[in-house]
């Protein structure tokens, strides 16, 4: 991977691609057009965070690379296998599988069709025809911790997650390092909806969190997430949902304080592209605050309530991150072993 160089241009990640795989001859276009395949995640299209940037991305494909393009919903785990065949059936050039749960299916279906190519976000398939790109999630959560522990009220700051996992622990780590990085005396309530999509759940839970006494909820849940921004609407002045994934700011304009990018969207249009050039990149790609492929938002409806000063220490820790002064912890022990860092470290 370190023959790849990953540049961010015109907000697109663009993978330069040596010794990649050849899209294979009579799969590379469907009636001289680009094939392009999406099988959703179980949030499904509409969830205004995960499975919408994805989508943004193959639109992206279709208008700038006059793409033909086939989207398939999974409404349950049980979809996924004959999602992924029925497309790859059509004889796409690409197919996408988005999100970490639909790597056992990929892994059965990508060696039956071994002249198809897939890429999965957020897991890592080991076979031949599949590229996997994942992220550094715990980069950005850690920026959204530290803009947490800085615009906090009482103290006390909570994560909703989705489906309990390493994934979404990722999320987690990184969110309760910057918190303790920016307030070491901070407060931080954990709870999980058990789903990504069910937005009642993520609406309960996070009244229920505001009820516990956190000011500002980070969500990382998809599209429960809906139901958590849902809650902060009718909450007083100063308490805040984090949003995740995709920009949700605008959501609920002066109610979420930011939001927890993860470009998936660019990450499928550069794949898109690689396929319409003949060339897709193989093996694992990962994402991070350097390669342009997390951060936060430009917090445009939030911005003039943050306190002085707390804008300018998010930069200097995202520099810092970026130039390599420390790690973010992405799992439990990692974090159990992380010593948080004061703003005052980065003078």
């Amino acid at each position: 991977m370190s023959r790849w160089l990953l540049l961010v241009v015109c907000g697109a990640l663009v993978f330069g691609c040596h010794g990649g795989a050849r899209t294979p001859s009579g799969s590379a276009a469907r009636n001289g057009a680009l094939g392009l395949g999406m099988v959703t995640d179980v949030g499904g299209l509409g969830d205004k965070s995960f499975n919408d940037s994805a989508y943004r991305g193959l639109l992206r494909a279709q208008s700038e690379l006059h793409a033909d393009s086939t989207v398939l919903q999974s409404r349950a785990v049980a979809d996924y296998e004959p999602n992924l065949s029925t497309l790859a059936e059509r004889g796409d050039s690409l197919i996408f599988a988005i999100g970490f749960l639909m790597h056992d299916a990929l892994d059965d279906v990508a060696p039956r069709f071994a002249s198809t190519h897939f890429a999965i976000i957020d897991s890592v398939v080991d076979q031949p025809n599949v590229t996997s790109v994942t992220f550094k999630e715990e980069e950005s959560s850690f920026l959204a911790g530290v803009l947490a522990g800085l615009v906090s009220r009482t103290g006390s700051v909570a994560f909703l997650g989705g489906v309990q996992s390493p994934l979404i622990e990722k999320f987690k780590d990184g969110f309760s390092a910057g918190v303790h990085s920016a307030n070491p005396k901070a407060i931080i309530l954990v709870k999980y909806t058990g789903s990504f999509d069910d937005v009642a759940a993520g609406k309960e839970y996070a009244g229920l969190l505001f009820d516990q006494g956190a000011d500002i909820v980070y969500a990382a849940a998809g599209k429960c997430g809906i139901g958590a921004i849902d809650e902060v609407r009718g909450r007083p002045a100063g308490d805040y949902i984090i949003g995740v994934d995709s920009d949700q700011d605008a959501l609920a304009p002066g109610k979420v304080l930011t939001s927890a990018l993860k470009h998936v969207d660019n990450a499928v249009f550069a794949l898109a592209a690689d396929a319409a050039h003949g060339r897709i990149p193989p093996g694992h790609v990962v994402l991070g605050l350097k390669e342009g492929g997390v951060g936060l938002t430009a917090m445009i409806y939030t911005r003039q309530a943050l306190p002085r000063g707390a804008a300018a220490t998010v930069d200097a820790y995202r520099r810092a991150i970026i130039s390599g002064r420390f790690r973010v912890p992405s799992t439990a022990d990692e974090l159990a072993a992380f010593k948080p860092i004061p703003p005052s470290a980065l003078r």
